[in-house]
């Protein structure tokens, strides 16, 4: 009887070890790990992030109770970001999310081993973030920002709507892979469109107001920002100088246009902050980023500010407002 009951007693507590370890495990407190590219005061950021931790409380996560999480703002300082990037790394945290190109490269210096999720990256191949959008092959999966084919379509939406243009200054960070392939696509459309492209470069504030005032001294030229961290740090610089050379402009999101300026197109990012809380909240499940494919947006935006065309003098054509999904007046 001592036998059988000690068997019984091993055999119990071999089945109820595992249960009570995977409870254990499953209480837990889980840690996310955030690099952002811009600054902390940012209003645009933080809807966005407000949408991402909105979009894990919906499943189930929520920050300082079953779930912790850890942000570092590298405001478009790329020593700041190297830096938050290995001491998130070092943290070793279940999944750091990566709202943006910027940080995705000192990140996967900083780590090959935790996991990532990034959202808005233009170029996640060619940046040589993931072997492809199939199969992402590492550490690393998330949602990219557009297919480069959509940059021709700022060309197109601003010779629409400032027919006369025949100049486009095209703002870009030439340091990333994401701002060369947005500008060559601009370049390759701008003959058919009859307008001279010339690039401008976002590093430093200074050199985007000394380069947008010389170009604004020739008559019928436009601005094209084109998609990046920086472009989004000199935001207010950028809106603040269009509208002082009286520059028709278009821009990669609408947070330019509902700020005053004309017009815009681009990737819903509310939109693809919320979905990438569902790649975090796979992954804290167990899912493996290479095992994620890439995955494009969803819902694209086309915003039109009509006050801003009236003060340019601009009409701006009816089948162009049919075709907006917001219209500001």
């Amino acid at each position: 009887m001592r036998r059988r009951a000690l068997i019984t007693l091993i055999g119990t507590a071999a089945v109820a070890w595992p249960l009570a370890a995977r409870a254990q495990q499953a209480d837990r407190v889980r840690h996310i790990g955030v690099l952002a590219g811009g600054a902390a005061d940012d209003p645009v950021l933080q809807l966005r992030f407000a949408a991402f931790q909105q979009g894990l409380q919906q499943l189930g996560w929520i920050d300082g109770r079953n779930v912790r999480i850890d942000y570092r703002w590298g405001a478009g300082n790329a020593d700041d970001i190297r830096k938050y990037a290995v001491e998130l790394a070092a943290l070793a945290p279940d999944v750091i999310f990566a709202p943006g190109g910027a940080a995705m490269g000192p990140l996967l210096q900083a780590t090959r081993a935790v996991p990532i999720v990034f959202a808005n990256v233009q170029d996640p191949v060619g940046s040589g973030f993931v072997d492809s959008l199939s199969r992402p092959g590492g550490n690393a999966t998330g949602f990219m920002q557009f297919e480069y084919s959509l940059c021709a379509k700022w060309l197109e939406l601003l010779k629409q709507i400032a027919p006369g243009m025949t100049r486009a200054a095209v703002l870009w960070d030439p340091a990333i892979a994401a701002g060369i392939g947005q500008f060559a696509v601009i370049q390759s459309a701008a003959p058919t469109l009859r307008v001279e492209v010339s690039p401008i470069n976002v590093r430093d504030a200074g050199e985007i107001e000394r380069a947008v005032t010389a170009f604004a001294r020739s008559p019928n030229g436009g601005l094209i920002a084109t998609a990046s961290a920086l472009v989004n740090v000199h935001r207010d610089l950028i809106i603040t100088l269009a509208a002082r050379h009286k520059l028709p402009a278009v821009y990669p999101n609408r947070a330019f246009v509902t700020s005053g300026r004309l017009i815009s197109y681009g990737a819903d990012f509310i939109d693809l902050h919320r979905r990438a809380a569902g790649y975090v909240d796979r992954i804290l499940k167990g899912a493996k980023p290479a095992d994620l494919p890439v995955q494009a947006p969803t819902k694209y935006e086309l915003v039109i500010n009509l006050k801003t065309a009236n003060a340019l003098g601009l009409t701006v054509p009816q089948s162009l407002l049919a075709r907006a999904d917001e219209v500001i007046e």
